[in-house]
């Protein structure tokens, strides 16, 4: 994934999985967020952040 700014190579660097803690930042920008779609299991976000620990690179 590129920065849609400067084209440069983005990664994830942290994942919030605090549901009050999303809230709190979506309030502080002043957006509405209405979900489609439930939120995924627990299952399938420890395979996501499991995923994305077996790719980092570390500086």
């Amino acid at each position: 994934m590129g920065c849609p700014k400067c084209g440069g190579r983005m990664k994830i660097i942290a994942f919030i999985t605090d549901y009050s803690v999303v809230d709190r930042i979506i309030n502080h920008l002043k957006l509405r967020f209405i979900a489609e779609k439930p939120p995924p299991s627990r299952v399938f976000e420890q395979a996501v952040l499991m995923a994305a620990a077996a790719e980092a690179e570390y500086f």
